[in-house]
């Protein structure tokens, strides 16, 4: 390849791209199932049209001892990105969450573009599909943004959300932080500054934790934020903390409806988050304690990713998105309490530099040698025990080459040692509950699937239960 077709890959997609591990492999991965059959030709066509538009996905990326590059790739193949298979016999949600978790265990090929869909027949009267792209291509919600481009609000169109006119003016792509909060700037400028010196001092902040007193002692709120993080104590030892293997596990429940979701929460003066976070939480405990792990008095810490841009200018792909530690309290029994302490820890969230911070310290560690960058990272994960997402979806239902998308799940990848990620996806007036799982440390997540749903009828039963006012 020449010069002239290879772009350096930004510090943040970098950092995401040598994150890979055998035991954590860094692609998101999402399956939709459909009420009818898709047809092969059918699903080529629309990936050819609307999701080789964004021209990344025709590059693959390259490492290199200096730096990273997307590279064109010469002898591109759609056939080698979509493949087509079928359930054996009368094929249940099982056989499908297992082909699944298959392929989440299976790293993408180096030599090509590092994404792939797969065309699943037979599955309940229609078809399903399975898609996985390297995180260093977007993040979760550019590529909820993707994917939307690719459906149709009805069976005869329009497009559900068409791809961003290729007219409009592009930002620098050298200067990702301004992009992203311009507004932000005096913040960011700081944040540059405050990741630069945790670099420039390798992991001695991590380990002494009296440097970070004396840079929090200096005034900065940003600089209070880094010290927050670096004092940050672990949490709760579960079952779900170890060395995880290669084999993952997937699991997803039956949606809730989003309406009795908002009503709980209105009720409880708490958001659709709290309720959905306590849930997770409940069931959590409640797995725990079931395998015989008192949970009580017990949290464990969810990385929660932040996004840091418009949502508007998702199309641009890369990751531009920071992450904020959440405390779930899954040693309280008591459904409404649980709700009102993810309310109380969501609500130290808010207004908190941390998002911006990882951030930062992700683009600058995407900056130096891998060694650095893994010790740096490392010391995050050692901190949580999940990570989680929450992504917004359409409101009503989308069509997908000519079949209508009856359910959609997701699934992000987690790093170090984390094994534990837990996805959130809004749909068609309905909240969609995911979980991947290592299976060394958790070999059957839908035992905690299982229990999501009881918890939610708790709390629906205990606010139903509640005085209310004419």
């Amino acid at each position: 390849m020449t010069a002239m077709k290879r772009q350096r890959i930004s510090a943040i997609d970098n950092a995401w791209l040598r994150m890979d591990r055998p035991s954590n492999l860094m692609m998101i991965c999402g399956v939709l199932i459909f009420r009818e059959k898709i047809e092969l030709a059918r699903l080529r066509e629309v990936i050819a049209e609307r999701f080789m538009v964004f021209g990344r996905f025709r590059q693959r990326p390259v490492e290199t001892p200096a730096m990273s590059f997307w590279e064109a790739d010469a002898h591109f193949d759609i056939d080698h990105h979509v493949a087509h298979t079928a359930l054996p016999g009368r094929a249940g949600k099982a056989e499908l969450q297992a082909f699944a978790s298959r392929l989440m265990s299976t790293p993408l090929d180096p030599s090509r573009p590092r994404w792939q869909f797969h065309l699943v027949d037979n599955y309940e009267g229609g078809s399903a599909l399975v898609a996985r792209i390297h995180h260093c291509y977007a993040d979760g919600i550019a590529l909820v943004r993707v994917m939307l481009s690719m459906t149709d609000a009805t069976a005869d169109g329009p497009p559900a959300m068409p791809f961003e006119p290729r007219e409009r003016k592009r930002p620098d792509p050298d200067d990702v932080l301004a992009q992203l909060m311009e507004p932000l700037s005096g913040v960011l400028e700081s944040a540059r500054r405050v990741g630069g010196t945790l670099v420039e001092k390798g992991v001695a902040i991590w380990h002494d934790p009296a440097k970070a007193v004396a840079l929090a002692e200096k005034g900065s709120a940003l600089t209070a934020e880094l010290a927050k993080l670096a004092l940050m104590a672990q949490d709760s030892p579960t079952r779900f903390k170890g060395v995880p293997g290669v084999t993952k596990r997937v699991a997803w429940a039956d949606p809730l409806p989003l309406a009795e979701v908002k009503t709980i929460g209105k009720a409880l003066g708490g958001s659709v988050n709290d309720v959905l976070l306590s849930c997770v939480a409940g069931a959590i405990g409640q797995y725990l304690h079931d395998k015989g792990e008192d949970p009580a008095g017990k949290e464990i810490r969810a990385m929660v990713p932040v996004n840091l841009r418009p949502l508007e200018e998702a199309w641009r792909l890369g990751n531009h998105f920071g992450l904020a530690p959440l405390v779930l309290p899954i040693g309280i029994a008591n459904p409404v309490e649980r709700v009102y302490a993810v309310r109380a820890g969501m609500s130290e969230l808010k207004g908190s530099y941390q998002p911006l911070l990882a951030f930062a310290v992700l683009a600058v560690a995407g900056l130096m040698i891998k060694p650095v960058q893994d010790a740096i990272l490392g010391l995050f994960a050692k901190k949580a025990t999940a990570v989680m997402t929450n992504v917004p979806g359409p409101a009503k239902p989308l069509q997908f080459c000519g079949s209508t998308i009856r359910q959609t799940m997701f699934w992000v990848p987690a790093s170090g040692h984390i094994g534990v990620g837990v996805s959130i996806l809004s749909y068609a007036g309905g909240v969609q509950f995911g979980l991947i799982t290592d299976s060394r440390l958790c070999p059957d997540p839908q035992a905690i699937i299982e229990r999501f749903q009881p918890e939610f009828d708790k709390l629906l039963l205990v606010t139903l239960m509640l005085p209310w006012s004419d």
